[in-house]
């Protein structure tokens, strides 16, 4: 069998560096992330999906929501927003990282609006102090993301 025949019967993808690969998903796995924003990107997701764990199932890792209905709506959109901006950021388009900063604004505006609402309950004082920790990862996940701004394309 002929090598270029091989070849040229697979698709190829070009890069937009002028480098072609056989398919999309080589492309997506070659380009260059910064190890920090791939660290933080992941972390947002993990940490999203357990937010929304958190608000289908009001009690996770110790934190908990109260038990209506309201309280899981609120919870789930937090955490879909707090994972989706994590997979805007892998995308390395400053678009996407300028939604994905928005995205984790939404986050804390909205566990800001929780607490005061009482649907993210501050007692024990254990419970107050993880939703402050974690309310402070996002801003700092934020700000990461904009002191990144370069790397995104």
């Amino acid at each position: 069998m002929n090598r270029n025949a091989v070849s040229t019967s697979k698709q190829e993808v070009d890069s937009g560096r002028g480098i072609r690969y056989r398919c999309p998903q080589e492309a997506l796995m070659n380009q260059n992330r910064p190890r920090g924003v791939v660290v933080v990107a992941l972390l947002m997701i993990l940490f999203g999906l357990a937010e929304v764990t958190t608000g289908i199932t009001h009690n996770f890792f110790g934190i908990s929501t109260a038990r209506v209905t309201s309280s899981a709506y609120a919870g789930v959109a937090i955490g879909a927003l707090y994972a989706m901006a994590g997979l805007l950021i892998l995308s390395m388009k400053k678009r996407a990282a300028a939604l994905a900063i928005v995205f984790l604004i939404l986050d804390i505006v909205g566990r800001i609006a929780m607490v005061v609402t009482g649907l993210y309950p501050v007692h024990p004082f254990g419970q107050a102090i993880a939703i402050i920790v974690g309310t402070s990862i996002v801003a700092i996940f934020a700000v990461y993301i904009g002191s990144q701004w370069s790397s995104f394309s």
